[in-house]
């Protein structure tokens, strides 16, 4: 079974850059072998429920309104991980950042631990 891990998240000024990876738990899996990455925000609040935010499928990717203009999802093979870059970071980006092998439903067993991302002045 796959397992991915995230990392890279921290605090951002407004405005700022920040780049998250996404790496497997086993060098043996190479990214480039799933065939769809996805990036999740679980924005902080009472309601925890997770949206899509971008995808790397087939080489294509894929992004939310919200932040099809900010954001780059890309595949580095020589770090053997998919990335999410952040740009022109704002409040509202501000949240747990997960990865995962594919499109999942909100009650997959699977999700881990994340990367936070804190937006503020």
């Amino acid at each position: 079974q796959v397992k991915l891990v995230e990392s890279g998240g921290g605090w951002v000024q407004p405005g700022g850059s920040l780049e998250l990876t996404c790496a497997p738990s086993e060098s043996r899996i190479t990214m480039s072998s799933i065939d769809t990455v996805a990036w999740y925000r679980q924005i902080p609040g009472k309601q925890r429920e997770r949206e899509l935010v971008a995808t790397l499928s087939f080489g294509y990717p894929n992004y939310a309104p919200s932040v099809k203009d900010r954001y780059t999802i890309s595949r580095d093979d020589a770090k053997n991980t998919v990335d999410l870059k952040i740009g022109n970071a704002k409040a509202e980006d501000t949240g747990v950042y997960h990865c995962t092998p594919g499109i999942v439903p909100e009650n997959w067993p699977a999700w881990g631990q994340g990367t936070r991302v804190t937006v503020s002045a």
